[in-house]
């Protein structure tokens, strides 16, 4: 129901994402929601959000595992590649579920709030591992993995938005060489 919650909430919001959808998305019986889920539809959108962020972290593994010889400019492409495969496949119907998750409830639900922030930590923190493992220096592997996860959800509301790629074309094309730039450049980050 977890994954059901969030394949829905990326394609129509929180608020279009019913209990009763996500229980027959999932093709689970009814009354598995208040035993699984006695927090109602917050417990569960807090789940699905948390569900997205452990999804996306285990992805960079995976991305840079898939790459001959690793850079910080594949690794974004790569991440760019997987929103631009989707969109091209299924239109602008799909979008990340923590950012519904925030668009629609971080004001209204603190819990909310704080489960997307750690969704996104939790994706962050491997970027920038994944960065440090490429020769960035650890002083500006975080912020890089900051400004990669930001590109990349700012450009996938604008290619929904657009129903068009273009933005997510841009921002790899764009952004590629300024993290390449980042490798072993050390002086970039002490002032030197």
């Amino acid at each position: 129901m977890v994954f059901s919650a969030a394949q829905l909430m990326r394609r129509g919001g929180v608020g279009a994402t019913g209990m009763r959808d996500v229980v027959a998305h999932a093709r689970a019986p009814r009354g598995s929601l208040q035993h699984y889920f006695p927090g109602g539809k917050e417990q569960l959108v807090n789940e699905a959000v948390g569900w997205a962020g452990r999804y996306a972290a285990g992805r960079v593994a995976r991305f840079v595992a898939g790459m001959a010889e690793p850079t910080p400019s594949g690794l974004f492409a790569a991440m760019v590649g997987q929103w631009t495969d989707e969109l091209e496949a299924v239109g602008a119907a799909s979008g990340c579920p923590v950012a519904a998750a925030v668009v629609d409830c971080a004001d209204a639900s603190e819990s909310t709030r704080t489960a997307a922030a750690a969704a996104f930590a939790a994706w962050t923190g491997p970027v920038a591992r994944a960065l440090t493992d490429m020769n960035v220096p650890a002083a500006r592997a975080e912020a890089l993995a900051t400004l990669m996860i930001s590109t990349v959800e700012g450009a996938l509301l604008m290619a929904r938005a657009e129903g068009d790629v273009r933005a997510l074309a841009t921002v790899a094309r764009e952004l590629g060489p300024l993290l390449d730039g980042a490798v072993g450049a050390v002086g970039a980050v002490d002032g030197g």
